[in-house]
């Protein structure tokens, strides 16, 4: 059995969680991956997955032998590239989690850049506003707004992506103008679920103290678009990322609320795990995501 194969069809399925998953990552048939994994088992005398209708669980031993499994083939990649000589050599593919407003209106063009610059790499990106630590969801890169917890990871600097209150100029023509912040709680406010829960709406004025004003929640979203497209349609007043409504505020869908006013800013974090060193293919995609992705959040609207 060519161990150092297997070991990497163990840490895909893993990460991906379902054999057709890694199957498919690895362009193999779901039973040869299953195969594998059972040859594997075999071999090392222990249980390392435990299989239900739908999804893998790992075993204790599943658990640590994944992360030693992880750790030895990143330290095999470090070993190819330091005696490589180009760095279009990076290959493999390289994981990528980020929330779903972000990585739907910005990343993409970054990841544009990634597939032009390191055309061999295959990127796996999976969108999800929950909080992803590298260490413990099997991604290469977590790309989070918003603030750390605590984590095995170390955190890269991308910048910050600025907030916006906004309504629909047919919504402020039905309903009357917001002039102060002891408005904002007769006016129904749209969300996604997990912000501003508290219904206290934070404002900055000049950079002073950040003052909380009471907002009144009608309506939320597991994700952002239908909280856009129902304040477009005049449904009521949100809180937007600049990056996915600029255009809207450009063309007078949308207007700026209380301007003299500003939402704190989410800072902007690319999480790997804290390991050293990093993977080159890792390494080389942290470095472009601090080159290309801060110039696309400086356009703000002020």
């Amino acid at each position: 059995m060519d161990l150092l194969a297997t070991m990497r069809i163990y840490v895909r399925v893993v990460e991906r969680g379902t054999m057709s998953g890694a199957a498919r990552d690895l362009d193999m048939g779901q039973p040869a991956v299953s195969e594998r994994i059972e040859r594997l088992e075999k071999h090392l005398g222990t249980r390392l997955l435990l299989r239900s209708a739908r999804t893998l669980t790992c075993t204790e031993e599943g658990r640590i032998f994944y992360e030693r499994s992880k750790a030895l083939l990143d330290a095999a990649e470090v070993a190819v590239a330091s005696v490589s000589k180009t760095e279009h050599a990076l290959d493999g593919t390289i994981r990528l989690a980020a929330p779903q407003c972000f990585g739907e209106v910005v990343l993409p063009r970054v990841l544009m850049q990634v597939r032009t610059k390191y055309p061999e790499l295959h990127i796996d990106l999976v969108l999800n506003d929950d909080i992803v630590d590298p260490v413990t969801e099997g991604v290469d890169i977590s790309i989070r707004v918003g603030q750390l917890n605590d984590g095995g990871f170390v955190a890269h600097a991308l910048g910050e992506v600025a907030r916006v209150l906004v309504a629909a100029p047919s919504y402020l023509d039905r309903h009357g103008p917001l002039d102060t912040q002891a408005d904002l709680a007769a006016h129904p406010f749209i969300r996604v679920k997990g912000v501003f829960a508290n219904e206290q709406l934070p404002l900055q004025r000049d950079g002073g103290a950040v003052q909380h004003a009471r907002i009144r929640t009608v309506m939320t979203t597991s994700h952002w678009r239908p909280m856009f497209d129902t304040i477009v349609a005049g449904g009521g007043i949100g809180v937007v990322q600049h990056p996915a409504c600029a255009d809207a505020l450009a063309r007078g869908e949308l207007v700026r609320l209380l301007p003299q006013y500003a939402i704190p800013d989410f800072a902007l974090n690319a999480l790997v795990h804290a390991q050293r060193p990093l993977p080159p293919r890792v390494r080389a995609v942290v470095d472009l995501l601090k080159q290309a992705i801060p110039p696309l959040l400086t356009k703000r609207h002020r």
